[in-house]
């Protein structure tokens, strides 16, 4: 039997990349972290039993993803009644390296890749991961997910051909997107629109996930203009709701910003993503469900309502 002091380390070192597995396979840092957990309790376990464990960052990534393919085939049903738009559930961090923490960096950790594999299969989601991604050998794979390895590489050819094509090219020069970042809240704030309207792409889009726990977009918005009224009007119904503060910040490794009330709380997370020289997506998450992951928040739809009561 393995002593609690030795396993303790092992299993905190392969904590994080347990995580970066699960939350790109499910677009939930709850979900991922209960599966996380259950998979180094099991692990725990079975090193407790003696079991003859090669390699227990195998053990865990296989128990990880197979408990993430059960998750995302009955989390279909759920997507499908969901409310609005689905967006993932962010992750925040103030530099690149607290997000590193917790899941690898990279475009793969981005809301617009997180969302195109919404189209994929949970098996087809899983080996494209653990492939492209996290390096993983078909030979690794194909033990992990439970099928042969001529499998795994048709799966592999297929979730690529779907998503891989579409996958967006962001804005890879540091300076000159933060720049343009600072542009486009600095229009919102002085309630510029022309300002606003020229740091948008022709066919910006912008998306809200209230999951009818607040108030959001029912569809998708698209255009500059369209997009920049939209803005400047949430602009004015915070002011009338007491003020807001943008904390800019890192969102699933991409610009974004905490939107919180004058007094503090969280209310809304922005992720930004920029591509070619111009804002290209806004992605507005105010699901309470989906912040409470995130320290100091507080209900969107009522601090909103604020604005509407009568003195």
């Amino acid at each position: 039997m393995v002593s609690d002091e030795m396993v303790a380390p092992l299993l905190e070192e392969l904590r994080p990349n347990a995580f970066a597995i699960a939350y790109r396979m499910l677009g939930s840092v709850s979900d991922a972290e209960d599966i996380v957990q259950e998979g180094l309790l099991r692990l725990h376990g079975a090193m407790q039993k003696d079991d003859a464990i090669a390699s227990p960052r195998a053990y865990l990534a296989t128990v990880v993803t197979r408990l993430c393919i059960d998750e995302l085939r009955s989390a279909r049903v759920r997507r499908e009644m969901y409310v609005g738009e689905w967006l993932p559930e962010p992750i925040i961090g103030t530099s690149a390296d607290d997000v590193a923490a917790r899941a690898e960096l990279g475009d793969s950790l981005g809301m617009a890749f997180l969302i195109l594999l919404e189209a994929l299969s949970p098996e087809q989601r899983a080996v494209l991961l653990l492939r492209d991604v996290f390096d993983y050998g078909y030979d690794e794979i194909a033990r992990i997910i439970g099928k042969s390895e001529a499998a795994c590489r048709q799966l592999a050819v297929r979730a690529r051909a779907r998503v891989l094509e579409r996958r967006p090219r962001f804005e890879v020069q540091p300076e000159r997107r933060d720049v343009l970042v600072d542009r486009f809240f600095a229009a919102i704030e002085q309630g510029e629109l022309e300002a606003l309207e020229a740091v948008l792409a022709d066919d910006v889009s912008l998306h809200g996930d209230g999951g009818g726990r607040a108030p959001a977009l029912g569809q998708a918005l698209q255009g500059r203009r369209a997009v920049a009224r939209m803005l400047l009007n949430w602009r004015r119904a915070a002011l009338r709701s007491g003020g807001y503060e943008v904390r800019r910040t890192v969102v699933n490794g991409h610009p974004g910003a905490l939107i919180a009330t004058a007094e503090g709380a969280v209310v809304a997370v922005w992720a930004l993503d920029v591509v070619d020289g111009r804002i290209a997506t806004v992605r507005s998450v105010v699901n309470p469900d989906k912040l409470a992951h995130i320290p100091h928040t507080t209900d969107f739809g009522e601090w909103l309502r604020r604005g509407n009561r009568v003195p």
